[in-house]
């Protein structure tokens, strides 16, 4: 178990460093030019890389609403979800923590949203809370589909990892005009403690869609996707 707690804590400590990393530290260069799309994609590569490298350890979820919706779905005993949401939570603090440091040892860096998700007039496109509410349930939903499929026994063996990586690429593209992009209560705890806006306020949001969005893809997929056995 101790092994599982630290892959967990260290996968979640990726994302969070290489994907709000990619956003406080390389978005606002534009000579770099990674804006929304690179953004979308370092957090892609985050999962993908880490589930490759520790997911045969602790299964690689780095996210509560997945470590939930893998335990609806079966595949994850729920007599483990509160240790794993713990470390989950403490890995992407730490890896804030770690970045706000790096960032903030540039003299003229602005702290702002430090990446944060929100809505209203923290949301990059200034959209509303139900906008924010229905696109983080509806993507964290999708997710776990893309999840529990590409886990299954009948999915093609190895490439679980690639599918999971891609599909939150695209759930950024698709977001992050909108709350900046959660589907992670982790990443969203993690970027909020360290901003300087109401972030704190709206956090809430950030937990509740995405664990309501985990409990309804757990439920297409065991109630209309499933196979017997898989």
């Amino acid at each position: 178990m101790s092994k599982k707690l630290a892959a967990e804590f260290f996968g979640t400590f990726w994302l969070v460093f290489g994907g709000c990393g990619s956003a406080v530290l390389a978005a606002g260069f534009p000579q770099l030019g990674i804006a929304f799309a690179g953004v979308a994609l370092a957090f892609g590569l985050t999962v993908l890389t880490m589930a490759y490298a520790v997911g045969g350890i602790s299964g690689g979820h780095f996210n509560p609403a997945v470590s939930l919706g893998l335990a609806i779905g079966g595949r994850f005993p729920f007599s483990q979800l509160i240790p794993y949401w713990i470390v989950q939570v403490l890995g992407g603090i730490a890896a804030a923590a770690i970045l706000y440091t790096i960032a903030t040892a540039k003299p003229d860096f602005v702290v702002g949203g430090f990446a944060s998700n929100g809505y209203g007039e923290l949301s990059p496109g200034h959209y509303g809370l139900p906008a924010a509410f229905l696109i983080e349930v509806t993507l964290t939903a999708g997710f776990i589909v893309v999840i529990l499929g590409a886990t299954a026994r009948t999915a093609p063996s190895g490439f679980g990892p690639l599918a999971i990586g891609l599909a939150l690429t695209l759930i950024h593209l698709i977001s992050i005009p909108v709350t900046n992009t959660s589907v992670n209560p982790a990443r969203s705890t993690a970027a909020a403690l360290f901003a300087q806006t109401a972030a704190l306020g709206q956090l809430w949001l950030f937990w509740v869609a995405p664990l309501i969005g985990a409990v309804v893809g757990a439920a297409i997929w065991k109630l209309l996707l499933e196979k017997d056995g898989a």
